[in-house]
């Protein structure tokens, strides 16, 4: 269920593409992000930051994309996101003690150092490939095919393209760390 509420203005965005254009899509997406962040205040008291963030990126790359009737703004959206959790991720080897995936997921598993260490780098490459594979297929992909149907094609990878390849590199992952797990302690209250 939380898949499909953080899936939300992605979806919104989609179906409002297909029915409208990119133009009311934009509006459609910073609308349902917005709601996205509200539904969350009311229900949890709190912000989630990744529902901030997407929501901060889209509002100024949507707000800019819809004032000056240029896509290609929204387009780099994807790229933007993907390449500041790249930076976090990858800066996180720098500052503190532990990675960032470490911080995040250890109260779920145990792993040895080196292998949260091969965890975050992994997902850091991935972020900036999935960053740059969305500029290639937004401004550099097919430049012989007319503009609405490279439109078509970057909003389908947008959608089910970067979804599916985040997907299955998790998958990967899944299997990688499956080896490495480490039984929990006596005491942890396992």
């Amino acid at each position: 269920m939380k898949l499909l509420y953080d899936l939300f203005p992605l979806l919104v965005f989609f179906a409002v593409f297909k029915l409208y254009g990119i133009y009311p899509a934009t509006a459609a997406g910073i609308a349902a992000s917005a709601l996205q962040v509200a539904a969350y205040w009311l229900r949890h008291r709190r912000f989630e930051t990744l529902h901030l963030f997407t929501l901060g990126a889209i509002t100024v790359l949507g707000g800019l994309t819809l004032a000056l009737q240029d896509e290609r703004f929204i387009k780099w959206k994807p790229t933007l996101v993907n390449w500041v959790f790249a930076a976090v991720v990858l800066g996180s080897h720098g500052w503190g003690r532990r990675p960032i995936m470490e911080r995040l997921l250890a109260a779920q598993m145990r792993l040895p150092p080196p292998v949260w260490r091969r965890l975050n780098l992994s997902w850091g490459i991935f972020f900036l490939l999935a960053g740059a594979l969305n500029l290639y297929v937004a401004f550099w992909f097919g430049p012989d095919l007319d503009a609405d149907l490279r439109r078509e094609i970057w909003v389908n990878f947008k959608v089910f393209g970067l979804l599916g390849l985040t997907l299955a590199f998790a998958l990967g992952q899944a299997l990688f760390l499956a080896r490495h797990l480490q039984p929990d302690e006596p005491g942890d209250g396992a």
